[in-house]
């Protein structure tokens, strides 16, 4: 009973990591997938903002 018990936690351990690693991949992924729309955002305004100026 004490190997099954032995076992059965180092499994429930090994679990709990894989999640942990996961959720905080998961959450570097959106903040950078979050700053690099912000970038792509801000030099889409920048670009429309210079070629407005060269329309004028």
């Amino acid at each position: 009973m004490t190997a099954f018990l032995g076992s059965f936690l180092q499994y429930v351990i090994i679990m709990i990591i894989l999640i942990a690693v996961a959720v905080i991949g998961t959450k570097i992924g959106i903040t950078l997938r979050k700053n690099k729309d912000a970038k792509t955002a801000a030099e889409a305004v920048a670009s429309e903002g210079v070629s407005s100026e060269d329309n004028q």
